[in-house]
């Protein structure tokens, strides 16, 4: 049979057997993938905790009709703090289920988006409190929907094309972006957005997972919280799958 080795993130997980599950994966060169993983629920598994959910593996998969089989796995990355904190599980539990919700087989960003989820998930595990978790996953957002050409417009009105500076403007993730006080006489929307706001999610937008910018030194959780429910609710009417998490989340936020 022909194999090829790949390096990818556990997503989500299956049961096919008594003993072999079916593995959802985010790989760096080959997209969304699954693979049976024979055998990983005996107690003596050569696979093991790495066909945990959110570990990083470098993987050998030999190519099925139907399904790959995993033949190795040499772990990468546990992100093992995150397992020993509730908000971190449930926030990378979410962006992992933004990815199998946007990726795609043989993804042409693969590479992108790998990376892109690799570092949330590393920065998250890493964050000190509540408000750095927030600050990652809201980059994670802004970037994943950017990379999945839903990309926000933050600066202009999405009706007239004016741009939008120092005044409150509305937010619609339906039209996917924003717009000014006049024109939203014709649309009634509701989701105010303080200037100041949108210049701290643009900001997020175009900062690296290891940069720390003023805004986000500044922010509260409060502020994060506002944003992430924006965003959340922005992912999800363009998402076609639905979201398992969201009601977890619920309860956390």
């Amino acid at each position: 049979m022909d194999s090829f080795v790949t390096d990818a993130i556990n997503l989500k997980s299956y049961n096919l057997s008594e003993s072999d599950k079916i593995m959802v994966m985010y790989s760096r060169d080959r997209g969304l993938i699954r693979g049976v993983a024979k055998g990983v629920k005996k107690p003596k598994s050569k696979l093991g905790a790495r066909m945990d959910l959110l570990v990083a593996n470098k993987l050998m998969l030999h190519k099925g009709r139907n399904l790959d089989t995993i033949s190795q796995a040499e772990a990468l990355n546990t992100f093992n703090a995150t397992r020993r904190n509730m908000d971190k599980i449930f926030y990378s539990m979410y962006i992992s289920e933004v990815v199998n919700n946007f990726g795609v087989e043989d993804d042409p960003c693969s590479a992108v988006i790998f990376d892109l989820l690799y570092e949330a998930l590393n920065t998250i595990s890493h964050a000190d409190d509540k408000i750095q978790i927030l600050n990652a996953v809201l980059k994670f957002q802004l970037k994943m929907m950017r990379v999945s050409g839903f990309s926000l417009e933050l600066d202009k009105c999405l009706c007239c094309g004016k741009p939008i500076e120092n005044e409150n403007m509305f937010f619609s993730g339906r039209l996917g972006g924003v717009v000014c006080k006049e024109c939203n006489s014709h649309y009634g929307l509701t989701d105010v957005m303080h200037y100041k706001l949108r210049d701290f999610m643009s900001v997020l937008a175009n900062s690296e997972f290891d940069v720390i910018s003023v805004y986000e030194e500044k922010a509260n959780e409060k502020i994060c919280l506002v944003c992430f429910e924006l965003l959340k609710s922005y992912i999800n009417s363009h998402s076609v799958k639905k979201f398992n998490s969201t009601a977890i989340l619920q309860e956390v936020v």
